[in-house]
C-alpha cells in the first residue's frame, strides 16, 4: 500500500479553504455592492464570517449574520430565495470551472461565544480563580516575597543596599 505524503486529516483541504474565502469576499462584495435587490437585504447588514466547501468543492454553505442580530431568519429565507441568482453572480466574479451550489444558515458562533463567556464569568469560575487564602500565602508573605511570582520586590527591599 503506497505511503500517503500528505495528512489528510479530518479538517477541510487547502483547496476548499481557498475557494471557500473567494466565495466567502465574493459574497460580500455582492451585497454590499447592493446588487440583490431585496427589501429584507437591503434593509440590513450582513455578515459573512465564514464559508464552508464540501470536500467534492460542489456545495458551499454560506454562514451569514445579520448585524444586531435582528430579523435573522427573515434574513437568511431571502437569501435562499435569491441563491440562483446569487449563484450566477459569483460565477461571473469568480474564475473557477464548477461553481458550486450555494446554501445559507445563520451563524451561531456569536451565540456560542456568548455563552463561553458568560461561563467564564460564573461565580463558580470565579471562585476557581480566586487566590486561595491559607499556608501557602502566609509562607511567601513571611519569605518577603509576594504572592504573585512575577511581581517586583517592594522598595523596602531596594533600599536594604550595604
Amino acid at each position: 500500500m503506497p505511503k500517503k505524503r500528505f495528512d489528510t486529516g479530518p479538517g477541510p483541504s487547502q483547496r476548499a479553504l481557498r475557494v471557500g474565502e473567494l466565495v466567502r469576499h465574493a459574497m460580500a462584495e455582492i451585497l454590499t455592492r447592493g446588487d440583490l435587490i431585496d427589501d429584507v437585504v437591503t434593509s440590513h447588514v450582513i455578515t459573512i464570517p465564514e464559508v464552508r466547501m464540501s470536500p467534492d468543492l460542489k456545495l458551499a454553505t454560506i454562514y451569514v449574520m445579520p448585524l444586531g442580530g435582528k430579523d435573522e431568519k427573515a434574513v437568511v429565507e431571502a437569501l435562499q430565495r435569491h441563491r440562483r441568482f446569487l449563484r450566477g453572480e459569483l460565477a461571473r466574479r469568480l474564475s473557477i470551472k464548477f461553481m458550486p451550489d450555494i446554501r445559507f444558515r445563520l451563524d451561531e458562533s456569536f451565540d456560542e461565544a456568548a455563552r463561553i463567556d458568560g461561563l467564564l464569568h460564573s461565580s463558580k469560575v470565579q471562585a476557581d480563580l480566586a487566590p486561595h487564602r491559607g499556608e501557602d500565602e502566609d509562607d511567601a508573605d513571611a519569605d518577603g516575597m509576594n504572592s504573585h511570582p512575577y511581581a517586583r520586590p517592594s522598595k523596602a527591599d531596594d533600599d536594604e543596599t550595604p
